[in-house]
């Protein structure tokens, strides 16, 4: 029987690695579910956004638009550490520096996103020319129109998930 060369194993067990879902990297087999094709934001079949039923437009002002009402929901850093690290393999990310990524809820908090659904969080990079940092901002003004009544909640959720760098121009608030 012929002898199969070292490169001819490595690329046919990458390719079918890659075929199965998975990556390479460092010797070791990683599963990969989520694109970074959509990048900045999230692959929506991964985090679509997910709804804290305890914010309505009928309950914003005693939930969103109260001052530090956020904190009362936020999932510890312990919860959201660990889930960082395990989506970050999903991924793919090569860069696997848990301090590079925010583990950033899509539908935001301020915007009565779900705390603690997976559908909801992910590793959002710190680096790039659109990262967690300018959605911070679109965040807030989202929710300050929000609790001004110029937009409806139900609004500033669909403007997010649909493309939170768009979401104020959408909105006619930029």
């Amino acid at each position: 029987m012929p002898r199969i060369s070292r490169s001819l194993v490595t690329a046919l067990s990458s390719l079918a690695l890659a075929a199965a879902g998975l990556t390479v990297a460092s010797g070791t087999a990683h599963a990969q579910s989520c694109s970074q094709g959509y990048l900045p934001l999230p692959d929506p079949s991964c985090q679509p956004g997910d709804f804290n039923p305890d914010v309505t437009q009928s309950t914003i002002d005693s939930t969103i638009c109260v001052s530090g009402w956020t904190a009362t929901v936020r999932p510890s850093s312990s919860y959201t550490t660990a889930l960082k690290k395990k989506q970050i393999v999903e991924y793919g990310y090569t860069d696997t520096s848990t301090s590079d990524y925010e583990e950033d809820h899509f539908v935001p908090l301020e915007l009565g996103g779900a705390p603690k659904s997976e559908l909801n969080l992910w590793p959002e990079p710190e680096y790039g020319t659109k990262t967690a940092a300018n959605k911070d901002t679109v965040e807030n003004k989202l929710k300050k129109a929000v609790c001004a009544g110029t937009v409806t909640l139900a609004d500033a959720q669909d403007a997010i998930v649909t493309d939170w760098t768009t979401a104020l121009s959408d909105l006619g608030l930029s």
